[in-house]
């Protein structure tokens, strides 16, 4: 059972404003094409960004740690990036490659998340590939919001970076929960 203090640290209550942001974000790329609701969305953003950061430095200072934390921002993480990536796919914005490759990673890492969690009785934190990757998937969001050019080089290095990241962030995940599993078959037979 989760205890009131665990649930409702300041940490928390950011992650779940995090994840009270997609509402506004859908409904501000519903109405993409129009400037003020671009800005709207490009503002939202930067909002959801700052309180991922602020999330975990608060709850790093104010030692407010919690399994529950180590679920509900990665999650918040998730879902905010799969609904900005399914609006933006369905808008005309991103390729469905882009579309495909994102959505599956998330599925695959956090399924096998809570298979981990289940089997050990621990929440696997984030780490830090994964996120880089929420940070430059964030960033080609930002670009595509902000009306930049599909073919400007810096757009072109930071989608394909973040292509890359996606891949390499899979790969490590799983590499991740198949030695935390070996590590605790091993523990069991000690």
């Amino acid at each position: 059972m989760i205890e009131r203090n665990q649930l409702f640290t300041i940490s928390n209550v950011l992650s779940f404003f995090r994840l009270l942001l997609i509402f506004p974000v859908w409904f501000s790329l519903s109405n993409f094409h129009d400037g003020t609701y671009r800005t709207l969305t490009f503002t939202l953003c930067i909002v959801a960004a700052i309180t991922d950061y602020l999330d975990g430095y608060v709850a790093r200072k104010r030692n407010e740690i919690t399994e529950i934390g180590k679920i509900i921002d990665p999650l918040a993480d998730k879902i905010l990036v799969a609904v900005l990536t399914i609006k933006l796919y369905l808008i005309g914005e991103l390729s469905g490659y882009f579309l495909l490759i994102i959505l599956l990673r998330d599925v695959i890492i956090f399924t096998g998340g809570i298979l981990i969690s289940l089997k050990l009785k621990k929440v696997l934190p984030s780490n830090l590939l994964g996120k880089i990757t929420v940070t430059v998937i964030g960033f080609v969001f930002l670009l595509v919001i902000a009306g930049l050019n599909k073919k400007n080089l810096i757009f072109i290095i930071i989608y394909y970076s973040s292509i890359f990241l996606i891949y390499a962030s899979l790969v490590g995940y799983v590499v991740r929960a198949l030695e935390f599993l070996k590590m605790n078959k091993q523990n069991e037979h000690i």
